[in-house]
This record gives C-alpha cells, sequence and structure tokens, in this order.
C-alpha cells in the first residue's frame, strides 16, 4: 500500500506535467491555464451542488430512522473528488469530475461493498427483537443467566443449598399468612 502511494505521489505530478506540456503545445500558454481556471469553477459549483444534494437525502435518511451509508460513501467520493478538482491538472480534474457522476460513484459503492463484505467479519448482537417481529412489545428487561439440570428424586447428588424442601423436590415458600386459632368446643 505504501509503494502504491509512493508511486501514485510521484506519478501523478508527472503525468500532470506531461499533459500540461502537451496541451501547452497544443493550445498555447493562455488558453491551457484558463482550461485549468474554468475547471477549478465549474468543479467547484458542481461540487458544491452535488454535496447540498447529498447532505439532504443523508438528512431525509435520518429522519426515516434509516442509516445513510449510500450518501455517507457518496459524500465521500464527492470530498474526494472536490479535492481533486481543485488541484491543478488534466488528469485531476478527469478524476475529479468522474467522482461527481453519480452513476460512476454507485459502480464505486458496489465495487467497495464487495470487497469489504469479502473481507469484513462483523457479528451484531442485540437483545430485543426488531420492530416487525411478532415477538416485539413491551416485555420487560431480558434476564440472562444459567442453569443447571437437578434430578429432584436424588437429593445425595444436590448441593446443600439447592436441596429441595419437600419429597416432590419443588421448594415451597412457608406460609406466612396468619392460621386460624381452632379452640375445641366446650363440652356440657
Amino acid at each position: 500500500m505504501v509503494l502504491i502511494l509512493l508511486i501514485a505521489m510521484i506519478g501523478v505530478p508527472i503525468l500532470e506535467i506531461i499533459v500540461f506540456i502537451e496541451a501547452g503545445g497544443y493550445l498555447g500558454l493562455w488558453p491551457t491555464v484558463g482550461a485549468v481556471i474554468l475547471t477549478a469553477i465549474v468543479g467547484s459549483a458542481l461540487l458544491r451542488h452535488q454535496g447540498l444534494s447529498t447532505l439532504a437525502r443523508a438528512q431525509e435518511n435520518m429522519a426515516a430512522g434509516k442509516v445513510p451509508v449510500t450518501e455517507v460513501f457518496d459524500g465521500l467520493c464527492i470530498l474526494i473528488g472536490g479535492a481533486l478538482l481543485l488541484t491543478p491538472g488534466f488528469i485531476t480534474d478527469a478524476v475529479g469530475f468522474s467522482l461527481l457522476i453519480p452513476p460512476v460513484r454507485d459502480i464505486l459503492r458496489r465495487v467497495a461493498s464487495r470487497h469489504f463484505a469479502d473481507k469484513a467479519n462483523m457479528h451484531v448482537w442485540t437483545d430485543t427483537p426488531p420492530d416487525d417481529d411478532p415477538r416485539s412489545g413491551d416485555q420487560g428487561p431480558v434476564i440472562d443467566g444459567q442453569f443447571e439440570e437437578v434430578n429432584p428424586a436424588d437429593p445425595e447428588k444436590q448441593p446443600k443449598e439447592h436441596a429441595p424442601r419437600n419429597p416432590h423436590g419443588w421448594s415451597k415458600p412457608p406460609d406466612r399468612r396468619p392460621q386460624p386459632k381452632i379452640v375445641p368446643p366446650d363440652d356440657p
């Protein structure tokens, strides 16, 4: 990755210089400088228009409760395209203009999503069902716990704190209600 970045940092300016020399020889000095300035002006106008429309779409998605993934990717492409359009040169202008074209961004988004989907290992855990799940609703808190299966017929194998209090294997809380006092009848 570092080697590719180094080659781009050296190779792109060299290619831009070559294109400037060729364009200057074909068009002349001032038309070439004018073309560079014109692409910067047109690029900034397109950048502003595309950026504002992408921002509006992102706000609409967030208001609808959706994550604006497409708009974030488009915004990143527009940002890079704008930086390339403001950089003097015909090659960087061509790449910058192409990043401002929505179908080109769609192709790049599909390629990037396939690349990241192949590389990604993502797990999403949630403790509540989605809104369209019939089990959703106000069910209270989720309690996570562990259990150990105990055979009530074998009290020797049970831990002392979990031993049953009655022969059926179930613990029953003591009856704390006041008991009526039974008085035997008087003999006449």
